[in-house]
């Protein structure tokens, strides 16, 4: 199994007996729930990359903002690591706990604070379901754009952690591009705010370095969202192919005429026929892959466009082109994408989630080189995309009790991930780096990238007691991973403090 942790990490962290360490903690916060059993512990031993798993010390449950400022200052003092948890569906090992940390699960944050139709915007706990801001927003004729799959059951807090995603972000934005901003709490106990509710805020961008830090740089305890108006009207085309690489030219020729779609997805036939068994969605189980192409705004826009994009669909090979007859057939084509991860959970005992981001002109190459490794190594690759902005997702099947087929799943996952920066794109698009990527990380940045990377980190946690292990590698990692050259003995830049 690939090694998650690189032990040279843990230089700044105490050895602290948990007896002890309860006891301080309760002396700053008496009300704070503390679990410490192992049956406690064991629901919180892994996040939705459920292969790797590891048992927290402790585990915080805190319902005040007092609670949360309490244990960071007791940590901090202690040099014990924090690991803060959401919802815990992230796909990347970035929630997963310490043995010698508390984790700190921020479930009890759960309430939407504040809306505003007029300023369109609301104000909300980093427990928050994605869904409830949207459905607390529908009334009045507003919603939350960034929609990840998992969007019924993950937090906000997680998606400002990751910087999710979702299939109508290719048009509305990521989560970075939503959000105004964020209330944390540092590992020293104190409060910050992030941003702001005006357009810009005065300073360096904070926020947006904050979004996608996966839990290192501090706490999220408030967050404040865009929301916008719901379309007037919106139309799906689903799109047939009969070959993969057909379908991954469309996308490019959809974005190069112009056109923005709300949502342009792709499915490939793995993953077409797992997700019509399960939902039901009417897909055609003989493609070998399908489009679906969501367009919307007011009405004679969205007929023009639709008209335009059957063009283009036709002209780049499509078998069969459907619109969906009404809006409840509309849902159903997106029911059926969004089911596709846990429809795919039917074919095979288990499967690995990957994510990376190529440039649109590249998913042919990509698809190809995927189906090649998915030959070469025995196992099958479902194909899941977020085509639009090439935001990919293979799920690589597998069966967990046959030994070595998790390691063999990782090693087409690690090359996938190859492939897309050998294209020009990145290891991750939505999902994060967490503990799965970080050798990549050392096939995607330089020696001296890497460093600034430890730099930021520093300013906000010198002693690297938030989330350490995850995300940024040190160079001694990448250097035996044989992803950075070392030349005689010596790392680049050897006068350089390495954090």
């Amino acid at each position: 199994m690939t090694l998650l942790y690189d032990e040279r990490l843990d230089g700044e962290i105490a050895s602290v007996d948990k007896s002890t360490l309860m006891a301080a903690i309760h002396a700053e916060a008496p009300a704070l729930t503390l679990l410490a059993r192992e049956e406690d512990l064991r629901p919180f031993e892994c996040d939705g990359l459920s292969a790797y798993r590891t048992l927290p010390m402790l585990v915080a449950l805190p319902a005040t903002l007092e609670e949360v400022m309490a244990l960071m200052r007791v940590c901090h003092a202690q040099r014990v690591p924090v690991v803060t948890r959401g919802a815990g569906t992230g796909l990347s090992g970035g929630a997963l706990p310490l043995a010698k940390g508390v984790l700190l699960v921020m479930s009890r944050f759960n309430r939407i604070l504040e809306l505003d139709p007029d300023a369109r915007l609301a104000r909300v706990q980093p427990g928050v379901r994605n869904l409830a801001i949207s459905e607390a927003a529908g009334p009045h004729g507003l919603y939350y754009a960034p929609d990840p799959s998992s969007q019924i059951a993950c937090s906000i807090g997680g998606n400002v952690a990751e910087n999710a995603g979702g299939v109508h972000c290719l048009k509305y934005g990521l989560t970075v591009h939503n959000v105004l901003s964020v209330e944390i709490v540092t590992i020293e106990g104190e409060r910050m705010t992030l941003g702001s509710e005006a357009l810009d805020a005065p300073g360096f961008d904070l926020l947006a370095l904050f979004t996608g830090s996966e839990g290192m740089l501090g706490v999220i305890t408030e967050v404040t969202v865009k929301l916008l108006p719901k379309p007037q009207v919106a139309k799906v085309l689903m799109a047939s192919f009969d070959n993969v690489e057909r379908a991954g030219k469309a996308v490019g020729d959809i974005i190069a005429a112009g056109c923005i779609p709300g949502g342009l997805e792709m499915m490939d036939n793995l993953a077409i026929r797992a997700a019509e068994d399960f939902v039901h969605a009417g897909y055609p189980v003989e493609a070998e892959a399908i489009l679906l192409c969501e367009l919307d705004g007011v009405e004679a826009d969205v007929h023009a466009d639709c008209e335009r994009v059957r063009e283009l669909l036709e002209r780049a090979g499509a078998s069969e082109i459907r619109l969906a007859r009404d809006d409840a057939e509309r849902q159903l084509f997106w029911a059926g994408r969004k089911a596709a991860f846990p429809a795919v959970g039917r074919m095979s005992p288990d499967y690995y989630c990957m994510d990376g981001t190529i440039p649109r002109r590249e998913l042919p190459r990509v698809l190809k080189g995927i189906n090649e490794l998915s030959a070469t190594y025995g196992l099958r690759v479902a194909n899941v995309f977020h085509a639009g902005d090439g935001n990919l997702h293979p799920l690589i099947l597998f069966d967990a009790n046959r030994p070595g087929e998790l390691e063999t799943a990782e090693t087409i996952g690690a090359k996938i991930l190859e492939l897309c920066v050998e294209v020009g794109g990145t290891i991750t698009g939505e999902h994060g780096v967490g503990r799965e990527k970080l050798n990549q990380m050392c096939t995607q940045f330089a020696a001296d990238e890497l460093t600034q990377f430890h730099a930021v980190k520093f300013a906000f946690d010198e002693h690297r007691l938030l989330n350490p292990g995850k995300n940024i590698p040190t160079l001694a990692r990448c250097a035996e991973f044989g992803a950075m050259h070392v030349h005689h003995g010596e790392l680049p830049h050897p006068e350089l403090p390495r954090f």
